[in-house]
């Protein structure tokens, strides 16, 4: 508690301590999030995403500079890929944010993704509650930059940036679905590359085809959508496009009015609740089935699991009648496929 009661009086090593109980599921890191989460739901959540090379780091230092050019306290989550083999990460895009380094009103931290897919660590909601208790507006998420699959991201943030880069790939790449649909603003940056307008009408072309629909996303692909906007509200937000030069600061400033417009358009139609509301429903459903199936595998239940998985191994059960045995909706009969023939196979 006496870490709790420091970190909210803006002690820095205080939070830093919280928030690798957090990151390590501890008892204690449990607990301050639970005595925290009252304190927390103010902060402006921003997404960053986007394929390796693209240059988010720097997008990201630049924004924060921007932010603390306007006095608010920012804080930065960067998520680095886990090793498969080794386990072990980099934890390098701060050495691109060394701009930052010694100011008081900025917080990096950097977590290993330690498996997770999506683009996120298992515990980066859980980093960014506790900024957001510790008083931080902003909170810049980076995702690990592992291409179409990230989309996780657009289930925390209020707002998600997708960054593309000229040169990286063919224009197909650029409206295939998934990552660009979660985008609320598409950033080119490294726009002074050649090929920028290429890039720039393949996302055009994106979003002519797209319908505009608000929609927030849950856990495995269900999705909690806001409030259509009333019938004589034509107005649905549509991701402009914005090319940046981030090592220069080009684009910055009109990159930052944007997510600005973004948040007061999320705020004016409702979205903004909707989308904290997805991101809690979210958070309790996966906290939920991880204790679930801690729960389960403890005792006896765990034996059982483990016979059953066996069976599957030797290709006797199929998954499907081992999660029915294991949870008791329907008892395994040997044979009984045969005796139904009208049941699907």
């Amino acid at each position: 508690m006496d870490l709790i009661h420091s970190m909210l009086a803006g002690d820095r090593l205080a939070l830093a301590r919280l928030l690798t109980e957090a990151e390590n599921l501890t008892p204690a890191g449990r607990q301050a999030l639970d005595a925290l989460f009252p304190h927390s739901g103010n902060a402006y959540l921003i997404g960053v995403t986007g394929a390796p090379g693209t240059g988010k780091s720097t997008l990201v230092n630049r924004l924060a500079l921007h932010f603390r050019g306007e006095q608010k306290r920012v804080a930065i989550v960067a998520v680095d890929p886990s090793s498969p083999f080794t386990g072990g990460a980099v934890l390098g895009d701060r050495v691109r944010m060394k701009d930052l380094s010694g100011d008081p009103g900025v917080f990096i931290r950097s977590m290993a993704s330690r498996g997770s897919l999506g683009g996120l660590a298992r515990s980066t909601a859980a980093a960014v509650q506790l900024f957001d208790a510790a008083g931080y507006e902003r909170i810049l998420i980076e995702t690990v930059g592992a291409g179409q699959g990230e989309v996780d991201i657009a289930r925390l943030a209020h707002t998600t940036l997708v960054v593309e880069a000229p040169g990286l790939g063919d224009d197909i790449q650029a409206i295939k679905a998934g990552i660009l649909e979660i985008a609320d603003i598409l950033v080119i940056n490294k726009a002074d590359r050649p090929g920028v307008e290429n890039t720039e009408k393949a996302l055009k072309s994106m979003l002519d085809l797209a319908h505009p629909t608000r929609r927030v996303y849950l856990h495995h692909g269900r999705a909690l959508s806001a409030e259509p906007p009333a019938a004589e509200d034509t107005s649905a937000w549509v991701p402009p496009i914005q090319k940046t030069v981030s090592t220069e600061g080009k684009g910055i400033p009109e990159l930052a009015e944007q997510i600005a417009s973004h948040a007061a358009y999320l705020r004016a139609t409702g979205g903004w609740a909707a989308r904290d509301q997805a991101r809690l429903a979210s958070e309790t459903e996966i906290i939920l089935q991880r204790t679930l199936m801690d729960q389960f595998r403890a005792g006896e239940a765990g034996t059982r699991y483990n016979e059953v998985l066996q069976e599957v191994f030797r290709r006797s059960l199929s998954p499907w009648e081992a999660v029915a045995r294991l949870t008791g909706q329907e008892p395994h009969t040997p044979g009984r496929a045969e005796s139904q023939p009208g049941r699907p196979q």
